[in-house]
């Protein structure tokens, strides 16, 4: 499938693995950034250094196909912000873990709030006009969010975007999707998102 716009600019933004992510990035050709630890601090890091009209923030357990070039090729350049939905790994996928899908994108939809998992992108004037990604190290995909939504609702695209259910497999459904609830419902109430990413990564240990 011919794409009409590749991305002019791929850069890495590596918090401390201790596997051969940089030699890999640098192999396929992107940017490596290194950074402390952060997850917003490490997207406005990749903000700062990118040059492109738009920039789409993806995890690094994210797959990225044909077809979701294609889906965003259009919001290219646009003044738009936005997100996929979500597809919790390969095909075929389990029917547990299609409904946690389904639930987090039909929540998206409601709340016009993203998750990192989503791909969220957004023109480089939505994110000058917000300061960018807020420096925090965890919630900042809501945080984000919440700012850009005062500028303009979000685009939502209904092409899912893959990333892995690693996470979910290895934990649990019911800790890891009962974990997410707490930390989001706390930080809506006011709980600071340093206190949140200690009892993040403490329950991870």
């Amino acid at each position: 499938m011919a794409l009409r716009r590749m991305p002019s600019d791929i850069i890495v933004v590596d918090g401390g693995s201790q596997d051969d992510t940089r030699a890999m990035a640098q192999k396929f050709g992107a940017r490596v950034l290194i950074t402390e630890a952060s997850r917003g601090g490490q997207l406005q890091a990749g903000f700062l250094a990118s040059r492109g009209e738009t920039v789409w923030f993806l995890h690094a357990d994210t797959r990225v196909d044909a077809e979701t070039w294609k889906a965003l090729e259009p919001q290219i350049g646009a003044p738009v912000w936005g997100r996929f939905d979500v597809r919790l790994g390969d095909e075929p996928v389990p029917s547990a873990y299609r409904i946690i899908a389904s639930v987090m994108n039909s929540r998206s939809r409601l709340t016009c709030i993203a998750t990192g998992d989503q791909g969220i992108f957004a023109a480089r004037a939505l994110l000058e006009q917000i300061g960018g990604v807020p420096n925090q190290p965890l919630m900042e995909d809501i945080e984000l969010s919440l700012r850009l939504r005062r500028l303009a609702p979000p685009v939502c695209l209904a092409t899912r975007l893959q990333t892995s259910r690693r996470r979910w497999e290895e934990s649990g459904l019911v800790d890891v999707t009962s974990q997410m609830v707490r930390l989001r419902f706390a930080y809506y109430f006011g709980a600071s998102a340093q206190a949140l990413a200690q009892r993040y990564y403490s329950d991870r240990g």
